[in-house]
């Protein structure tokens, strides 16, 4: 008996509870989705004025911030979760990148979707589980003689539901119609509210077109990276075969020469001796380039951040390298983020005609951000050839993204961000 009252009153409260929820699910929705529905409307409206391009970023920022808001509510309340799949957008990006970056973003565009159906179906929704705890109430006090504020009995002055309340038989009909839907709300309001945050999954998780998507671009960066791979094996093979393998060759037959000749003429000895030491010294020297080129050793040793500032040692242009790095990535992220970064520094180096490079490495919100910021002419474009198109394929396999600042005349900024967590 005792535990049938403690569920009684479990159910009770949940009932009572889930109706307050709705009911300010329904305000708070009904507001926030109108003011930003509005603000992106017009927004968006002002974007072939050159306004638009400033202030739309922010209001899809506010967007994405009111969804996700939904998403925490959707997982703490009911336990339906609602995935948010937003592509990341590069820090330091131009306003006009980030426009162009959030609106192609199916997550965002779903979230626009979204904003007139919670501002309908979903206050809708919203409101039944309240309606059923609430309306009862209004029921109940007809009952008790509240009608007698409406009507003086000769004519129908007041409906509940559809009850025409026109004297106390009436208001007693009108009672018990109240009591049948408190019994209703007290079994189907936390449905209910599930039901208003499975119709609002239905809306902003990803569909399987968006999905045929992302299959198709890991697709493309897979098959970009397996391609990058074989390319990389052919240098490393005709690396080998045209400098270190000659040159050891070379150094062989000088030896065997120095052999016959070593007690016919001493002295020409001494110079192929000579000139077999300088061969395995230059042999030596391309072997260590080849090793660094293909995992430098002090990125395997010392990690990311002093393997930057050793490669920003190297450049012949001014440089000024900051790190902020709480940790270590995983191997394969540090490696392409350095073969990235090396890849935009040797660009600055080869065709900005700046003689100042800038490089910030830092890790903050799951993403690993670099950004190399030169003095030069500007005018960089990634489909200009200029490597950048490899770095952003380099990226993609890690679902990074590259933005480029170029302005004719300058500064150059290129921001690359991996996602990664830090050891």
């Amino acid at each position: 008996m005792e535990t049938q009252r403690t569920e009684i009153q479990a159910r009770a409260r949940d009932m009572v509870v889930s109706g307050a929820r709705g009911l300010a699910l329904a305000v708070v929705g009904m507001a926030g989705s109108v003011t930003l529905f509005v603000l992106a409307t017009v927004s968006l409206a002002l974007i072939p004025a050159g306004v638009g391009i400033v202030t739309t970023p922010w209001v899809l920022t506010a967007v994405r911030a009111f969804a996700n808001a939904r998403r925490i509510v959707a997982a703490q309340w009911s336990g339906i979760r609602i995935p948010a799949a937003y592509r990341p957008v590069p820090e330091g990006a131009t306003p006009w990148a980030r426009c162009r970056l959030m609106l192609g973003d199916p997550a965002t565009r779903r979230d626009l979707v979204w904003l007139p159906f919670d501002m309908t179906v979903g206050f809708v929704t919203a409101m039944l589980p309240a309606a059923l705890v609430l309306y009862p109430v209004e029921g109940f006090a007809l009952a008790l003689g509240l009608w007698r504020v409406f009507t003086d009995g000769s004519y129908v002055g007041w409906w509940y539901g559809f009850v025409p309340v026109s004297g106390q038989g009436t208001a007693l009909l009108a009672g018990a119609l109240a009591a049948v839907l408190l019994v209703g709300g007290y079994r189907l309001s936390p449905l209910l509210l599930r039901v208003h945050f499975r119709i609002t999954r239905a809306v902003l998780a990803p569909g399987h077109g968006e999905l045929a998507e992302r299959v198709r671009v890991l697709t493309e960066t897979r098959r970009d990276a397996v391609d990058t791979s074989a390319a990389e094996l052919r240098r490393i093979e005709r690396d080998l075969h045209d400098g270190a393998q000659a040159r050891l060759v070379a150094m062989g037959m000088d030896l065997g020469t120095v052999e016959a000749l070593i007690e016919k003429d001493p002295a020409r000895a001494k110079e192929l001796l000579a000139q077999a030491r300088k061969s395995s010294a230059d042999a030596l020297t391309e072997l260590r380039d080849l090793v660094r080129g293909i995992h430098p050793p002090v990125l395997a040793e010392r990690g990311l951040g002093d393997a930057v500032r050793a490669l920003a040692l190297r450049l012949p242009l001014v440089s000024e390298v900051s790190v902020e790095l709480a940790g270590r990535a995983d191997a394969p992220v540090e490696s392409a983020a350095y073969f990235a970064l090396s890849e935009v520094l040797t660009n600055a180096v080869k065709h900005s005609g700046a003689d100042r490079v800038w490089v910030d490495l830092h890790h903050a919100d799951g993403m690993l951000r670099l950004a190399v910021t030169d003095n030069g002419k500007g005018g960089a474009r990634i489909d200009a050839g200029t490597g950048l198109a490899g770095v952003e394929r380099r990226l993609g396999t890690f679902d990074g993204v590259l933005a480029v600042s170029s302005p004719a005349g300058g500064p150059t900024m290129v921001t690359m961000e991996i996602p990664c967590a830090l050891s």
